[in-house]
């Protein structure tokens, strides 16, 4: 059975399910030192930075032609060189190097486009609305015919990346072990790195830890958390969920591939007083044993990889105790344009987040229908708090860019990360993205009926 889609319902207007209002004029445009063109990158680190990768001249002249056609029929203004403007008029993309930029779409596309922007060929004063404008059209971007020619030209996922339980320990260190000083300066204090639930908006980052223990309290209340309710969470995080759980009285089991963050989690347990009902184990979700009343993930689906979502869900149906629930929290997307991206290499892949991949409702139903016993009974989206909460993130980011700086990271580093938190924003606020809690119970066997 396909579940029905919920909003959440607002505490007090205005409506939390509404469209997000236009940004602040304060976020108008670039701040600070994070969007400042970067100079004397590090080749070693950032080799394709400072090198641009190889593009024929017929490659290039065809990359021009596209964006150029697609550029025109958008509400944005695309400034090249400072002399030519093409769009219906919008929001300023600021194409300070057209050549540079041709030149690395035609290389290696939206790879390409992302790392000119890290190069700082291109700009906006109001990035996330470039962006959303680009994710609005995403679907059309490309000509449909290039589209269905995607695995002649669009780059193919190294197997390197690959989800088995070796590669997700180096996949997941990728990101989650750079330092968890970085994380702190840009998230709230309770560290959680995942979509908040707000009562209304526009949010303010004061709000944040309130929005995220509402978020986190939804879920256990949709898994049954409780006292004595013997819980498994799968991805740690930095431990706030677990927390909150065992203060509930249940006994905890939490797993993760991140040193970083486990050590960091068992210190806040440990100061907390939880070391008796909470643990915090190194390992990957595939070697967990045992039996779980209730079993809930945070956003850690998206890390897991097509090939072995499968895997996944056989696991939380195996794990799960009679009677038991598993509540997720998911970032999906359309499963159209998840059936047709699910092989390509992308700037997210290789700068943010290797091997992970988005799921789709539609996916989710596939695999959990044909693999398992479990069953979607709730689904609640939320993805316009999700665009509010990284929007909260990245000004954050941007105001700390010192701080960021005294941590060892280089301004590419900065405009890398500047981008990524954009690029996620826009995607929610266009709606190409969503953010979604599921709740899942078993079908019973025939024995547990009778």
């Amino acid at each position: 059975m396909t579940a029905p889609t919920q909003q959440l319902p607002a505490d007090r207007t205005p409506d939390p399910a509404a469209p997000v209002p236009a940004q602040r004029a304060h976020d108008q445009g670039p701040a600070g030192r994070a969007d400042q063109q970067p100079t004397a990158a590090d080749p070693e680190r950032w080799p394709d930075i400072v090198t641009r990768p190889r593009a024929s001249r017929a490659r290039t002249a065809v990359a021009e032609r596209i964006v150029r056609r697609a550029l025109v029929k958008l509400p944005l203004r695309a400034r090249l060189a400072g002399v030519e403007d093409i769009g219906l008029g919008g929001p300023l993309m600021d194409i300070r190097d057209p050549d540079a930029f041709f030149g690395r779409i035609g290389a290696s596309g939206l790879i390409g486009f992302g790392e000119s922007y890290m190069a700082g060929e291109w700009d906006a004063p109001d990035l996330v609305a470039v962006l959303t404008v680009l994710a609005d059209n995403a679907a059309e971007l490309v000509p449909a015919p290039l589209q269905r020619l995607r695995s002649l030209w669009a780059l193919r996922k190294p197997e390197a990346q690959l989800n088995t339980p070796e590669g997700s320990r180096d996949n997941i260190s990728h990101h989650y072990d750079l330092s968890n000083d970085l994380f702190a300066l840009f998230l709230d204090e309770t560290l959680s790195y995942s979509s908040a639930v707000f009562r209304g908006f526009p949010a303010e980052h004061a709000l944040l830890p309130a929005a995220q223990h509402r978020k986190i309290d939804l879920l256990l209340d949709a898994a049954g958390v409780g006292e004595g309710t013997r819980l498994l969470e799968i991805g740690t995080g930095w431990g706030e969920l677990t927390l909150r759980a065992a203060a509930r009285g249940a006994r905890v089991v939490s797993v993760t591939l991140s040193e970083e963050q486990r050590e960091l989690a068992r210190a806040r347990i440990r100061a907390a007083g939880f070391e008796d009902r909470a643990e915090v184990r190194l390992r990957d979700y595939r070697q967990v044993t045992g039996e779980y009343d209730a079993i809930v993930s945070v956003e850690m689906i998206e890390a897991v990889g097509e090939e072995f979502w499968p895997v996944y869900f056989e696991t939380l149906d195996r794990l799960l105790a009679p009677g038991g629930r598993v509540a997720l929290q998911a970032i999906t997307m359309p499963d159209d344009r998840l059936r047709a991206s699910r092989s390509t290499y992308t700037w997210i892949h290789k700068y943010i987040f290797p091997g992970g991949l988005l799921p789709s409702t539609e996916a989710i139903e596939r695999i959990t229908t044909g693999h398992t016993r479990l069953r979607t009974v709730r689904r609640t989206g939320f993805g316009a708090h999700y665009a509010e909460t990284l929007r909260l993130w990245r000004e954050r980011f941007t105001e700390r860019s010192a701080e960021v700086d005294a941590l060892g990271f280089d301004a590419v580093f900065r405009r890398m990360w500047t981008f990524y938190l954009a690029y996620s924003e826009a995607g929610f606020r266009s709606g190409y993205l969503d953010v979604q809690q599921l709740l899942l119970t078993r079908e019973p066997t025939h024995q547990e009926t009778s």
